[in-house]
């Protein structure tokens, strides 16, 4: 028998493939390599924008329909199985909520449960293919270590888009490189290609086009630019084009967003007749005092509508609307690029980076004004786009919507740095000082550094909130860095850096020297945010009469009003208002007392130990802020009383455990405790402001302390008292809070 070669066993091997059912689906041997096994017919690709090589919408192909997968119970674990169906080594995140843009067609898998160890999608549990009840928006995403696995064959995956595409925008300074003041506004487009970065042509260029770019660098708006001046200095520079076609909406949150023309690598005449695109656009006042540029602001109109609250960073949180005077958090359902756009470009930052649900910058508490918001992206307001609003059983505070917007970029983190430090998040703050020629780095005097002034640095670093602000560092080393160039530091909490809050200058007094007498600060990418129940308040006010000789304890722990101490032990009372506080940890970080339990302080009388020695300020004031009663409250026992249904208590008093409020949970001070009053024996009848201050010294870190306060409007008649009105201090907005301040009856404060 003749011996058949091997081309001859190919021919017949492909053709019994093409006449047997079970190939079909399978890509042709003869236009790509073998697919490996255990995809089982499968095939993968990334979509989605603006996204790298490596990141992207996941989309299957199954039965030659491409579909999705919902990013419920979506993990890791899952990204890291499909990352190797990818041809990637492993996954280093994952996205959900489509964040590079919903899909189209069927959503292939919900639910999808894998433990990372899989060969295939296919062997991971999942509620079976095409079975899903979710919506596109809920798109799940990957991010892929950029290492491709050896010998992968890739015939299995497939890219959406085939032409190039632009990950990075700059503006480049035409004059003057290198001595303008940051942020850079005004100069040439330049895009960043896989060969590097290259000019666009500006034939067809228009002001659409330079707002998205505008909005991609930080910027809110654009304005005109001398066209004839950039020519005039084109002709005397060289100038690599990549782009010759840039056609936007103005809408887009990121110039890949928009239809783009590129130059092929053998076009040899790029722009005839024309010139680099140039963009000049405008500031927000924040950014405005560094570039010079505050006579071009137009003026603040009113009071603002929107807020973004709980971001580690400026320009992203939680986001938050003004309706009626009181402030209400946002649904995330339907919350797109373009809601969040809107709302980034109202507040005087650039297009969003990103929108985010499920409350990733944790949750709001009390009323929930918008859901279902529709915006085109032209909107000046989030209020002036298509919405719905909603009753409290349409939505939840863990579906409250935020957003992470563009900023421009200011070089303020190039000024300072940590040394010392375990890790990048810790160490001696180091500071640079002087002008061209005379860069120096030195230290900063540890003198009143508090966690005001540790949040500034650590926002300057990028680095999030601050979880301490030390103001000695003798277990860090301090290197060759010896000097002292920075004291009498004192910051709002607000500031972008370290230069925005007030110091002494160039005049440094330090009360104690050396370096181990310094600011340092360890910074955390989460905090805590606590926030009053004020109603509880409300609800439960009422004045008692409580005879001397049963506060022994309350007087040894500075519970009472001076006169007590000259009040005729133990014959008499004091009188007192009584009510109870219910403190919430709405953060993404568990609230700790700053002293571990080494220096927690045993009271023998009341037998407990404080962790705060104040935790809360209880004042009544007058209609002026005139203080004419005070209370504190020390840190009995911080625990979690009560947690939401899907949370689970960590902390406990009892047999000297740890001491704290989980997220999600809340520490129940009642009413019938000691301490849990304002001693008003020596108050007379009138009108008053009860205030409650929780953490007033500011000894732990938190997101937001602007919410740390609550104001009651009380009625007191010399028997009775009337609390009402409570509301946490930033619930109103401005003219609402002064309302609030001068209700009727509150201009004479004397009952007649």
């Amino acid at each position: 028998m003749r011996p058949v070669s091997v081309w001859q066993w190919s021919l017949w091997g492909l053709l019994l493939c093409l006449l047997c059912s079970s190939c079909l689906g399978s890509p042709s041997p003869s236009t790509a390599p073998e697919k490996r096994a255990g995809s089982q017919g499968l095939r993968f690709r990334l979509a989605g924008f603006p996204r790298k090589p490596f990141e992207g919408r996941v989309e299957i192909q199954r039965a030659g329909e491409w579909g999705t997968i919902c990013d419920d119970d979506f993990t890791l674990q899952a990204a890291h199985v499909l990352c190797r169906e990818l041809g990637f080594t492993e996954a280093t995140g994952w996205t959900h909520s489509a964040k590079y843009g919903p899909g189209t067609g069927r959503i292939w898998l919900d639910n999808l449960s894998c433990s990372g160890t899989e060969r295939s999608v296919t062997e991971c549990a999942s509620r079976g293919w095409g079975n899903s009840d979710c919506t596109h928006d809920e798109d799940a995403g990957v991010i892929c270590k950029d290492e491709r696995l050896p010998g992968f064959s890739d015939s299995n995956v497939i890219e959406v888009e085939h032409h190039l595409q632009v990950e990075e925008v700059r503006i480049r300074p035409a004059v003057g490189r290198g001595r303008r003041p940051l942020p850079v506004t005004e100069g040439l487009v330049e895009v960043r290609l896989p060969d590097g970065w290259s000019q666009v042509c500006d034939k067809g260029w228009s002001a659409h086009n330079s707002h998205v770019v505008c909005g991609m660098l930080g910027f809110p708006s654009e304005k005109r630019v001398n066209v004839a001046f950039y020519r005039l200095l084109a002709q005397r520079q060289q100038h690599s084009f990549g782009l010759h076609g840039v056609a936007c909406v103005g809408t887009e949150a990121h110039l890949s967003l928009c239809s783009l023309e590129f130059y092929r690598a053998n076009d040899t005449t790029r722009c005839p007749g024309g010139g680099p695109a140039v963009v000049s656009c405008v500031p927000s006042p924040l950014y405005a005092a560094s570039s010079g540029q505050k006579k071009q602001q137009s003026k603040p109109q009113g009071e603002a509508r929107v807020r973004l609250k709980g971001g580690a960073h400026p320009g992203e949180g939680r986001v938050e609307v003004l309706k009626a005077g009181t402030w209400g958090t946002v649904c995330d359902r339907k919350w797109d690029l373009q809601a969040a756009s809107v709302v980034c470009r109202e507040l005087g930052f650039g297009s969003a980076r990103e929108a985010l649900s499920g409350a990733r910058m944790g949750q709001g508490m009390g009323a929930i004004h918008l859901s279902e918001v529709r915006c085109s992206g032209q909107e000046p307001s989030l209020w002036k786009c298509p919405h719905r609003n909603i009753t409290a059983e349409d939505c939840s505070h863990s579906q409250d919507a935020g957003v992470r917007c563009n900023l421009p970029y200011t070089g303020v983190e190039t000024k300072i740095r940590l040394s010392g430090g375990r890790s990048r998040h810790e160490g001696r703050v180091e500071v640079q000082t002087g002008g061209p020629g005379s860069l120096r780095w030195g230290l900063i005097c540890g003198d009143d550094w508090g966690t005001l002034e540790a949040m500034v640095a650590c926002r300057q670093l990028g680095l999030g909130y601050a979880n301490h602000g030390l103001q000695e560092t003798w277990y860090w080393d301090s290197g060759n860095i010896t000097e002292v160039v920075m004291s009498g530091v004192h910051c709002t909490g607000t500031e972008l850096s370290l230069d925005q809050c007030a110091h002494h200058g160039t005049h440094v007094a330090c009360k104690r020297t050396g370096s181990h007498f310094t600011a340092g600060v360890i910074c955390s990418e989460t905090a805590s945010d606590l926030l009053l129940h004020s109603a509880l308040v409300q609800e439960t006010a009422y004045i008692e009469d409580r005879p001397l000789h049963m506060l022994y304890c309350a007087a040894e722990e500075n519970c009472l009003a001076s006169s007590a101490r000259s009040a005729n032990w133990p014959y008499g009372h004091r009188r007192l208002l009584r009510f109870s506080s219910q403190i919430h940890n709405l953060g993404r970080a568990d609230f700790r007392p700053k002293a571990g339990r080494h220096s927690w302080v045993w009271h023998e009388c009341h037998g407990h130990y404080h962790s705060m020695d104040i935790f809360t300020h209880y004042d009544i004031l007058t209609p002026n802020g005139t203080k004419v009663a005070e209370g504190h409250k020390a840190s009995f026992c911080l625990e979690d009383t009560e947690c939401q249904e899907d949370v689970s208590k960590r902390y406990e008093c009892a047999n000297f455990g740890e001491q704290g409020i989980t997220v999600g949970c809340w520490d129940l001070y009642r009413h019938d405790i000691d301490c849990q009053w304002i001693d008003i024996t020596d108050v007379k009848p009138g009108n008053y402001i009860l205030q409650v201050v929780i953490n007033p010294n500011f000894e732990v870190a938190e997101s937001d302390f602007t919410n740390n306060a609550m104001k009651c409007n009380c009625k007191y008649d010399g028997h009775r008292i009337w609390v009402h009105n409570c509301h946490i201090g930033d619930a109103f907005s401005e003219e609402a809070n002064r309302r609030f301040e001068r209700y009727p009856g509150q201009t004479s404060n004397q009952i007649i």
